[in-house]
């Protein structure tokens, strides 16, 4: 086929250029991660040597081992932050939370989401039907299904956006319709469905997703939506919704306390975005391993040579992770199945490609300030007409420079999880 190696031929339908491009920018953001990384351990180890007992001494252990990190790591969060998830789920009930998104999705993008329940039949009583509509034209753009709530007995797990009917010229649908799919806590007695952050940051990011699939202008159905979005590109619009998540007006457009109206305690709030860049170094660095060992072993290994694929892991660990090098016994890469039978081969790296991305388009609406009304709706179209627009027929690069005026910078990133 004319390529190298297999990382070559993968990234040849991807955004990434080559495997250079992957290898400098996770350099680019080590340099950041190590040292935020190596202070956040050693903060889990001080707390481990204080509350562990004699076991954790420094006579009786040099450093923490792997089987500990997390533990400690995770009793370093809830000491210093104090905040437990079902505390924040009265002020996230789901009707409220899907107002303000929705009128977030009016104010940046321009578009109306109006119920439509009743218009459509539906698989289950659960399900909601919603329309889009172009506030200036008032035309009717797309529609979705939301069905928002776990059902163990006949519902897989998990979250996810499907096309229901996708924008097509040869097939004459003009109106996009998608399908978004969550496992939400569903209404217990009199109480309404009452959500976890994390099941807020999920419907959003589903939310993303289903956006580009309806506001398309792709008239080919094949590039129409998410339909041939390269693989490192696809997760942009979803985790760019994310973001609002910790824009303040955005939250407290609907975190109100479902019984008594009261909004989201300001000390929460600020907890919650504190929490969201707490042991961003360790995460970041973990993540950078994974994908470089993933890019070596697709681009330079070489199975006939002297090196196993466990001393390759081992390397790119002395570089990435050396604060937490695997035990000669780790046998991780037998489990890492997203590179070997998940799709993700000689493209891990595309998680973190995606969020630099994300942030970064974020970053365009705070540099003309988020509380600038005027600014942010002029960035809002201008990411519609680009991003969620134009599909995948027209290089990703080509679609977020149109967006941003340049190629994707990692300082958004950085700054967002507190590594700049």
């Amino acid at each position: 086929l004319g390529f190298n190696n297999f990382a070559e031929q993968s990234l040849a339908s991807k955004m990434a250029p080559d495997v250079a491009a992957v290898e400098n920018l996770s350099k680019l953001i080590l340099e950041k991660s190590l040292p935020a990384a190596e202070k956040e351990l050693a903060a889990a180890t001080s707390l481990a040597r204080e509350d562990g007992g004699d076991a954790y001494n420094e006579a009786s252990l040099e450093k923490l081992m792997p089987w500990d990190t997390s533990f400690w790591v995770e009793r370093l969060k809830e000491k210093t932050f104090d905040l437990k998830e079902e505390e924040l789920r009265p002020y996230f009930a789901l009707d409220a939370v899907l107002e303000g998104m929705f009128g977030l999705i009016e104010r940046i993008f321009g578009i109306e989401v109006r119920a439509a329940n009743g218009k459509v039949e539906v698989w289950h009583p659960d399900v909601q039907f919603f329309e889009l509509y172009d506030k200036e034209t008032d035309q009717h753009v797309a529609s979705f299904y939301l069905d928002p709530y776990s059902r163990p007995a006949d519902k897989r797990g998990g979250a996810w956006m499907a096309d229901c009917l996708g924008k097509s010229e040869a097939l004459e649908i003009d109106t996009p319709v998608a399908y978004l799919t969550c496992n939400g806590s569903p209404p217990v007695g009199d109480k309404p469905s009452l959500m976890t952050f994390r099941e807020v940051e999920t419907l959003f990011h589903e939310t993303g997703h289903g956006l580009q699939h309806m506001l398309t202008r792709a008239s080919v159905g094949d590039v129409a939506g998410i339909n041939g979005v390269e693989w490192d590109a696809v997760e942009l619009p979803s985790q760019f919704m994310e973001n609002w998540c910790y824009d303040k007006p955005t939250v407290y457009g609907f975190a109100k306390h479902y019984e008594t109206g009261e909004p989201l305690p300001e000390e929460m709030f600020e907890k919650l975005k504190q929490q969201k860049t707490f042991g961003a170094g360790m995460m970041s660095c973990r993540q950078l391993l994974f994908g470089v060992v993933d890019m070596e072993l697709h681009s330079n290994y070489d199975p006939e040579g002297d090196e196993t694929v466990f001393d390759v892991q081992r390397r790119m660990s002395n570089i990435y992770t050396p604060y937490a090098n695997p035990l000669d016994e780790d046998r991780f890469l037998c489990g890492f199945s997203h590179i070997f039978a998940g799709g993700y081969s000689a493209g891990y790296y595309s998680y973190k490609w995606a969020e630099v991305m994300s942030a970064d388009a974020f970053g365009a609406f705070e540099e003309v300030g988020l509380d600038n009304e005027d600014g942010v709706r002029e960035v809002g179209r201008k990411f519609r007409d680009t991003v969620l627009s134009l599909g995948g027929g027209i290089a990703p690069m080509d679609v977020f420079t149109q967006f941003r005026g340049r190629e994707p910078s990692p300082e958004a990133l950085l700054r967002h999880n507190g590594l700049a």
